[in-house]
């Protein structure tokens, strides 16, 4: 194993060490359990399943459904059922029925004070605006050009190479973008530019392009991504 590859286990081995050796496995129902839980389930109280279980409620509840299990009739008229399970269509009668109007329906709410001077009016442009035209440059180092004041912010702002490829070369067939050939994204040049399927793109962007000691180490630092992943939920679960 290489070095990078040894120190992610390292770091994932410290992570599931400070797991309590209760919430390191997953905890899987036995058929004794489940038939347990099925001769229970309709008439005992969640606290009793809870110690006679050793599991969360979350997890009793969980696999009392997967089994198709209903708490019994007289539970449910129980003390112990909550009243929203125990209640018949609680609230009933403090709902909105068909028909009300609200106390406030009509009245026009204006805050007092100055407020009026600083609202904003119908057509009034934000002070951080930018006239069209006006170019930034994204996180991911693409540079992109505002075309349009209207509209989303994803259609008013659009990449300066895709804009010149359509120059060039026409609309950009719908599936399909515009890349750099040499994977640098301020080589905007038309020679430099390709148009390439969304498909073709996932494709060129996936491990297979790296060396196979790269594809290695990548393969096992997502097995080991998972296995944190999977001991922080079983964590949450139990």
């Amino acid at each position: 194993m290489n070095p990078i590859a040894q120190k992610a286990l390292a770091r994932a081995r410290c992570v599931v060490d400070f797991l309590p050796p209760t919430k390191r496995r997953k905890k899987y129902w036995t058929a004794a359990e489940e038939q347990l839980l099925t001769k229970l389930y309709g008439e005992t109280p969640m606290p009793e399943l809870i110690k006679t279980f050793g599991r969360a409620e979350s997890a009793i509840y969980g696999k009392a459904a997967g089994l198709g299990l209903k708490r019994s009739d007289a539970y449910m008229a129980s003390e112990h059922a909550c009243r929203l399970r125990r209640e018949n269509n609680p609230g009933v009668g403090s709902r909105f029925k068909k028909g009300n109007k609200s106390w406030n329906k009509g009245v026009s709410f204006t805050a007092g004070g100055r407020s009026g001077e600083t609202r904003f009016t119908p057509g009034t442009i934000p002070h951080n605006n930018v006239p069209v035209g006006t170019e930034r440059v994204t996180d991911d180092g693409i540079r992109q050009r505002k075309v349009r004041d209207d509209g989303p912010a994803h259609r008013r702002w659009k990449s300066v190479h895709s804009l010149l490829w359509e120059e060039v070369n026409g609309e950009i067939p719908a599936g399909h973008l515009v890349v750099f050939r040499d994977r640098n994204t301020q080589h905007i040049e038309i020679d430099n530019l390709e148009l390439v399927t969304r498909a073709e793109n996932m494709r060129r962007n996936t491990i297979h392009r790296y060396p196979p000691e790269l594809k290695s180490t990548i393969r096992q630092l997502s097995k080991l991504k998972r296995a944190i992943s999977e001991a922080a939920n079983e964590k949450q679960d139990d």
